[in-house]
């Protein structure tokens, strides 16, 4: 596989202070082949926008990229001789203080990696939040591939768990009837909490009982500069006490594909060796992004957000007072009305719709959580005028819902 995207022009290279935000020229205004998120479609009822909101993920290369990617200088990772990849490393693992780091495809295949060369004993357990990605979205991995048992705690709604309860669930390796705690694994932001930013405070409470019982941590960072500039500190000060970590470059990030996994160098080798395993060492890979504008995307996310908690409605709620990062979940309190019916209404255009909305009329897509809440994130394609059109939508059809 050739994916020719290169590192050395795009990513980290303007970097401020301690929020890691880069100003680039935002490429909004794009022809709408090469935007891909926020469009405008022509159609039998004239033109209309549609923002996609459903994920991140669903970010495109810029421009810059795109340019990047043919010029990228390339080489066999497997080997170590692709430069742009071993910079993107170095710079990786210095951004989280960390010794060594390691491009792999996706961010489950990091955290995959990490616990399993954390928990290479057979017998091996690990302890993680039961709304964390590694528990819920990665297709059981650790038991399926790597042997691991997960117990799963109770997240609290600001995404910590109760560290008495994790103290009391650690298996110490007395009982040969039980598995051995191996590693205890949280994730930052946390994504179905909200993108809720864990504390500082509740980080380093966790990580002296860590030490107290000799059980290394991992970091699942996915969004982990969102967390970042929402503290307004270092990445590298919120991992200090992690064995490793992880983050995406391919959410907010913008990269087509990849993650960054990191630790010491006796981690990195192991992981490597394991990477290749599991088919993730990629020849000519040449990889980049750019750490974009987050604190944009955190106040875009915002301004939805209070939008929705001032409407006044009692239906759709959302709690703007832990609005922290680029993620919003809006709750339904109505026995009537679904997730996913509240989420294709938003999808559609009614005659009355485009004549009272007129140049604001929109397609939003935004995305089913459960029964009763959705989900909507930010990222650097969507505009303000994607924002003010994403709130109108909204009250309209909030107020279609609460109207008998």
């Amino acid at each position: 596989m050739l994916i020719r995207v290169s590192m050395l022009k795009c990513i980290f290279k303007h970097i401020i202070s301690t929020e890691f935000v880069l100003h680039f020229n935002r490429a909004h205004n794009r022809l709408p082949g090469n935007c891909g998120t926020s469009l405008k479609i022509m159609g039998s009822k004239g033109t209309v926008r549609v923002v996609d909101l459903r994920s991140d993920t669903v970010s495109q290369p810029t421009q810059e990229m795109r340019k990047a990617m043919f010029e990228a200088a390339v080489g066999d990772d497997v080997y170590g001789e692709d430069p742009t990849v071993n910079a993107l490393e170095e710079k990786a693992a210095a951004l989280l203080g960390k010794e060594s780091g390691l491009f792999v495809p996706s961010g489950t295949m990091a955290n995959l990696l990490a616990i399993m060369v954390h928990c290479s004993q057979r017998g091996s357990e690990m302890i993680c939040g039961e709304k964390s990605h590694t528990f819920l979205f990665e297709q059981g991995g650790p038991a399926q591939i790597a042997g691991v048992q997960i117990w799963p705690l109770r997240n609290n709604p600001d995404g910590t768990f109760d560290l008495d309860d994790m103290e009391e669930k650690v298996r110490n390796h007395t009982d040969d009837h039980e598995p051995m705690t191996s590693l205890i694994c949280v994730e930052n932001t946390q994504n179905w909490c909200g993108g809720r930013v864990l504390s500082l405070e509740w980080l380093d409470d966790l990580a002296v009982r860590a030490n107290k019982l000799h059980i290394p941590l991992h970091m699942d960072g996915a969004r982990l500069f969102n967390a970042a500039v929402y503290l307004k500190v270092p990445a590298s000060r919120i991992v200090r006490d992690f064995a490793s970590a992880t983050f995406c470059i391919s959410k907010g990030l913008g990269a087509p594909v990849g993650a960054i996994l990191t630790g010491d160098k006796q981690f990195i080798r192991k992981s490597r060796r394991l990477r290749k395993a599991l088919g993730g060492g990629m020849r000519q890979a040449g990889v980049n992004t750019m750490v974009v504008r987050l604190a944009e995307d955190h106040n875009r996310a915002n301004a939805i957000g209070k939008a929705v908690a001032e409407s006044g409605s009692k239906i759709f709620q959302v709690d703007y007072e832990n609005l922290q990062t680029n993620i919003v979940m809006i709750n339904i309190n109505s026995q009537q009305i679904t997730s996913e019916e509240f989420c294709n209404r938003l999808t559609m255009v009614t005659k009355n719709e485009a004549a009272k909305l007129g140049n604001k009329t929109a397609i939003i897509k935004i995305c089913p959580v459960t029964n009763k809440s959705a989900r909507l994130v930010t990222y650097y394609e969507i505009t303000d005028a994607d924002v003010e059109a994403t709130i109108c939508k909204l009250k309209l059809v909030m107020q279609e819902y609460e109207t008998p």
